[in-house]
């Protein structure tokens, strides 16, 4: 994906006044600030034009030279969401069995996870997000793609903020390793799954671990110099 320099005007809302400007941050926050990983998932439908307008959010998304090196596929169909339930599964025994070290599953302990992930079947949408390591031109060429794991970060953490601010939950489930999902779903070697978003409304009773509502205070995760 290559472009000659061509400047357009940019199409930005209006500048805010400083108190509305702090008031729209603060309920920002606290509607964001709500967000938690769910285990429990409703399989109430969601429809796909709202999956499709949450792509089209995170593929806004900044990247490296615009490069914009993700795909997302979106499975809703219950039997590929099956077999990637027993392949993910697969991967978590070992993790669970003694793959992921002592220290590892130490510090899982308070968020209460395991091997079986039935939510991979009951949620309606699985988002498996691959990251392209490199593309190709018009001319069929491979083109290098930069700062990958960051753009596709970024991408994910929008796509993560739109299905929120629509009352959906999430759970940003990463089997290691992924590779099964290029066979599953059919993708090519140059893409690299990194994260398989679980997307829908959650159950009525769901519950959340106490320890993942505890989150570091701002003085911990910011400094200023003013």
């Amino acid at each position: 994906m290559k472009y000659d320099y061509d400047p357009v005007p940019l199409n930005y809302p209006e500048p805010l006044d400083d108190e509305t400007l702090c008031s729209k941050a603060v309920e920002h926050y606290a509607r964001l600030s709500s967000r938690r990983t769910v285990r429990d998932f409703s399989d109430k439908p969601v429809p796909k034009t709202v999956i499709e307008a949450c792509i089209r959010t995170a593929g806004s998304a900044p990247s490296g030279a615009n490069h914009q090196p993700w795909h997302f596929v979106c499975v809703s169909d219950p039997d590929i969401k099956r077999e990637i339930r027993i392949a993910a599964e697969a991967e978590e025994r070992a993790f669970y069995g003694g793959k992921a070290g002592d220290q590892w599953l130490d510090d899982l302990q308070g968020l209460g996870t395991d091997a079986q992930k039935p939510f991979l079947e009951t949620a309606p949408w699985l988002i498996a997000i691959f990251a392209e390591r490199f593309g190709f031109d018009a001319a069929g060429e491979k083109q290098k793609n930069y700062y990958v794991p960051e753009s596709v970060g970024i991408a994910t953490g929008l796509l993560i903020n739109a299905l929120h601010e629509l009352g959906l939950a999430t759970l940003t489930h990463t089997p290691s390793p992924m590779k099964f999902l290029n066979k599953i779903l059919e993708r090519p070697s140059n893409e690299r799954p990194m994260i398989l978003l679980v997307v829908g409304h959650p159950a009525a009773d769901a519950m959340v671990p106490r320890a993942a509502t505890i989150k570091k205070p701002l003085e911990k995760i910011a400094s200023f110099y003013e």
